[in-house]
C-alpha cells in the first residue's frame, strides 16, 4: 500500500523517535539530555558496552558512531524487528493514536495529481529564473543588486522574475504540455465564472519560490516593482499544495542550519531558530551568514507556524523591528504564544532598533550589531511584564490592584500546570519589587527616589510626588548639580547604575539580560556602557573590579571614570561607590534602575503621543487632538516630578556607617 507523505509526516510529527526506540533499549542516564531531546544509549544492532547509539527527537534521526547504522522511525523498525514497511507504519500509527488510511483509488488518484502540480512549480520557478536574466529582467536584476545581493545568493534563494506580460506564464506551460486545470490548481493564474480569460497572477513582480519543509516548491511570494501596483507583495492563494499559514518562508534550510548542518554552520547559529518579519529579512541575514532565519508569509504568526517553530527549537527567538508597529507586533506573537508554553518550550523576543529592520542591520552595519540584538533577547515573561507597566502610571491602590489583576488574568491562559504556577509566582516577585518600599530605618543609605518611603517603580513615593511636588522646579533644585552639570556630567541616576555595577561587576551577572540592553541618554556612558558588556562577556563570572577598571581605563574612559566617581561623592551616594557593602550596593542600584526604566518609558510613551499628534493633525482630527494633548501633558508632568525627585537626592546621601575612606571625610 502506497501511504501520502503527508501521513508519514504526520505520525513522525506525533511521535518522538525516542519513543519507538527506547522500547527497544535502555537511556544512558549520564548522556542523555532528555529535555533537549537528545538521547544516547548502547546499539541494538551490534554488541558494545559504551554508549554510542544516538538519537535526536528534534531531528526524527538515529545513528550509531559504532556500527553505521541509521534512519528515521519506520527504518529502525524494518532493520531491526524484521517487520515490513506497512507494518512498521502500522505500529507507529497505533502509538500516534492514527488511523490508518484504508485502500482508496482516489487517495492514490490525489497523491499523483499533487506529484504532479509539484513538478508544474518547478518549471514554473525556472521560467522565471530564466526570465530574471533576460533583457526584460534588468530592472528587477538592478532592484536586487541595490540591495545588496549577490548572484550567489539569487541562484540560492531561485530568485526570478515576472514579466509585465498577462500571458508569458500562461502560455510557456501550456506549450509544455501542461493543461489549463493544473495550472489553475496551482495558483499560478487568476480564473473564475466570471473571467472569460484567465490570466497570469503574477506580473513585473520579483519572484520568491517558496519551499516546502522537503525542498519543494509549493507557492511564491512576488515583490510588485511598480510603486502603483495594489500589494507591495503577493502571495499565491491556497492550494492543494499551499496553506500560508502552515508554511514559513526558509524553513527547511533554517531547520539543517539549527541542527549544525547547514553551509557554514557556527555555535552562534546552532540549535536556534530566528523568526523576522520578511523575505528580504531571511535573505539578507542569509547573505550576511546567518542561515538559521525564518518568516511568516506577509502576516501574523499563526499557531501552526509557531508549533513548526517548536518543532525545530524548544526556543526560537522571534526579532521584530523596534517601531510602534514592531512591538505590537511582538506583543500580538506573545499573546500567541502564552498558552502554549511548556517545561522546555518558550520564546525570546529581539526588538531591534527603532527604525531598522534585519535587511537593514546586516546591509549597512554588517552582522556584528545583529548578533549583539539576539545576545540581548528578551524572555517571554519580562515582554509581558514590559507591556503591562511601559507608560503608565500606578500612584493609586486602584491602578496597582488592576495591575495585578490583569497580570493574573494573563497568566491564567497557560494551559500547562506546572508552567502557569511559576508564571504567577514570576510576576507576583515583579509585583513586589515594583511595589515595595524601601524600607530603609535611621541611619540607613538615601532612597534613590526622592524620599526614605519611596517605592521602586512608583508607588508610595510616587503617590506622595503626585501630591505634594511641585510642577515646576524652584530655584534651589535649578542649582543642584543635576542641572548645572547636564552638559557635563550624566544624570544622577544613570551615574550611579553604571558606577555601582563598575564597583560591583557582581551584579551585572545576576541581572545580564536586563543589564545588557540598557540604554543611557549620555553618549559617553553608553560608550563606556558598551564596552563594559563587551568586556563583562569576554571574561565571564571571573571579572573582577581592578580587571574591569583596567580594561576600562586602557580603552579610554579613565576621564569619564574619575568624572562619575567625584559626581557620586559629591552626592554622598555611597551605595554606588567600592567600599559599600554589597547588598547595600544592590539595593542602590535596583533603586536606580527602576528609576531609569520609569524615565525611559515616559520617554517612549512622550515620543509616541508625539507621532500620534503629529498624525492626528495631519488627518485634521479634531476629537482626538486635545485627547492627545492631554495625555502628553501628563506625561511631562511626571517626567518633571521623577526629575525633580532626582535633583533631591543630593540631600539624602546620607552614610550608613560601613564606608570607610576617602567618601567618609
Amino acid at each position: 500500500m502506497r501511504f501520502s507523505n503527508a501521513f508519514l509526516d504526520e505520525i513522525r510529527d506525533r511521535v518522538p523517535i525516542s519513543d519507538v526506540i527506547g522500547r527497544r533499549v535502555t537511556w544512558d542516564r549520564k548522556k542523555t539530555n532528555v529535555s533537549r531531546g537528545d538521547y544516547w544509549a548502547c546499539c541494538p544492532f551490534h554488541g558494545e558496552k559504551s554508549p554510542s547509539f544516538h538519537c535526536e527527537n528534534r531531528k526524527g534521526r538515529y545513528h550509531c558512531f559504532g556500527c553505521g547504522v541509521s534512519g528515521d522511525h519506520f527504518r529502525f523498525l524494518t532493520d531491526l524487528e524484521g517487520l515490513s514497511f506497512p507494518e512498521a507504519v502500522q505500529q507507529i500509527a497505533d502509538l500516534a493514536g492514527i488511523a490508518m488510511p484504508q485502500p482508496d483509488a482516489q487517495a492514490e488518484q490525489r497523491e499523483k495529481e499533487r506529484m504532479g502540480l509539484v513538478e508544474v512549480m518547478e518549471m514554473a520557478t525556472r521560467f522565471f529564473e530564466d526570465q530574471l536574466q533576460t533583457p526584460a529582467g534588468a530592472k528587477a536584476r538592478a532592484y536586487l543588486r541595490d540591495r545588496g545581493l549577490t548572484g550567489r545568493t539569487i541562484e540560492t534563494f531561485r530568485l526570478g522574475y515576472a514579466t509585465e506580460s498577462r500571458n508569458a506564464l500562461k502560455e510557456y506551460l501550456a506549450g509544455k504540455g501542461v493543461p489549463k486545470e493544473a495550472i489553475e490548481a496551482c495558483g499560478l493564474v487568476v480564473h473564475g465564472p466570471e473571467i472569460p480569460v484567465s490570466y497570469d497572477r503574477f506580473r513585473d513582480r520579483i519572484m520568491f519560490p517558496i519551499l516546502s519543509i522537503r525542498e519543494k516548491v509549493i507557492a511564491f511570494g512576488g515583490r510588485a516593482m511598480s510603486p502603483d501596483a495594489p500589494a507591495k507583495y503577493l502571495n499565491s492563494n491556497e492550494t492543494e499544495l499551499f496553506h500560508k499559514g502552515s508554511v514559513l518562508y526558509n524553513h527547511a534550510r533554517a531547520r539543517k542550519s539549527a541542527q549544525g548542518a547547514g553551509r557554514g554552520a557556527d555555535e552562534k547559529t546552532a540549535g536556534t531558530i530566528i523568526a523576522v518579519e520578511g523575505y528580504m529579512d531571511v535573505i539578507a541575514l542569509y547573505q550576511a551568514g546567518i542561515e538559521n532565519a525564518v518568516a511568516p508569509l506577509g502576516t501574523a504568526l499563526t499557531e501552526n507556524q509557531l508549533d513548526l517553530l517548536w518543532k525545530m527549537t524548544p526556543q526560537p527567538v522571534l526579532c521584530f523591528d523596534g517601531d510602534g508597529a514592531g512591538i505590537r507586533a511582538a506583543n500580538r506573537a506573545a499573546d500567541l504564544a502564552l498558552p502554549f508554553i511548556k517545561p522546555e518550550r518558550t520564546v525570546r523576543f529581539a526588538l531591534l532598533p527603532d527604525g531598522k529592520d534585519p535587511d537593514d542591520l546586516v546591509r549597512h552595519e554588517g552582522r556584528a550589531p545583529f548578533d549583539k540584538v539576539m545576545a540581548g533577547a528578551r524572555p517571554l515573561a519580562d515582554m509581558i511584564w514590559t507591556r503591562e507597566v511601559q507608560g503608565a502610571s500606578f500612584d493609586t491602590p486602584e491602578s496597582r490592584a488592576a495591575l495585578e489583576a490583569r497580570l493574573r488574568q494573563i497568566t491564567a491562559v497557560i494551559v500547562d500546570e506546572d508552567v502557569r504556577r511559576h508564571y504567577q509566582q514570576d510576576m507576583r516577585d515583579r509585583l513586589n519589587g515594583f511595589f515595595r518600599p524601601a524600607q530603609r530605618q535611621g541611619g540607613g543609605g538615601g532612597s534613590f527616589g526622592g524620599n526614605r518611603q519611596a517605592g521602586r517603580g512608583g508607588s508610595r513615593g510616587a503617590q506622595q510626588a503626585s501630591t505634594s511636588a511641585p510642577t515646576g522646579i524652584s530655584d534651589r533644585l535649578a542649582r543642584s548639580a543635576l542641572v548645572r552639570g547636564a552638559q557635563e556630567l550624566p544624570a544622577l541616576r544613570e551615574s550611579v547604575l553604571a558606577l555601582t555595577v563598575v564597583n560591583h561587576p557582581g551584579l551585572l551577572f545576576s541581572d545580564y539580560d536586563e543589564l545588557a540592553v540598557i540604554e543611557y541618554e549620555n553618549r559617553d556612558l553608553q560608550r563606556l556602557w558598551s564596552s563594559l558588556i563587551g568586556i563583562a562577556g569576554a571574561i565571564g563570572a571571573r571579572l573582577e573590579r581592578d580587571r574591569l577598571i583596567e580594561e576600562l581605563e586602557a580603552a579610554g574612559f579613565d576621564t569619564l571614570l574619575k568624572g562619575l566617581e567625584q559626581q557620586i561623592r559629591n552626592s554622598r551616594l555611597w551605595t554606588a561607590t567600592a567600599e559599600a557593602a554589597p547588598e547595600d550596593a544592590r539595593e542602590g542600584y535596583l533603586q536606580a534602575l527602576a528609576l531609569h526604566k520609569r524615565t525611559r518609558a515616559l520617554l517612549w510613551q512622550r515620543r509616541e503621543l508625539e507621532r500620534e499628534l503629529a498624525l492626528a493633525t495631519e488627518e485634521g482630527d479634531g476629537d482626538r487632538v486635545p485627547q492627545i494633548l492631554r495625555a502628553l501633558q501628563e506625561v511631562q508632568l511626571e517626567t518633571m516630578r521623577l526629575e525633580n525627585q532626582e535633583a533631591i537626592i543630593e540631600g539624602f546621601g546620607v552614610m550608613s556607617g560601613r564606608v570607610k575612606g576617602p567618601s567618609a571625610r
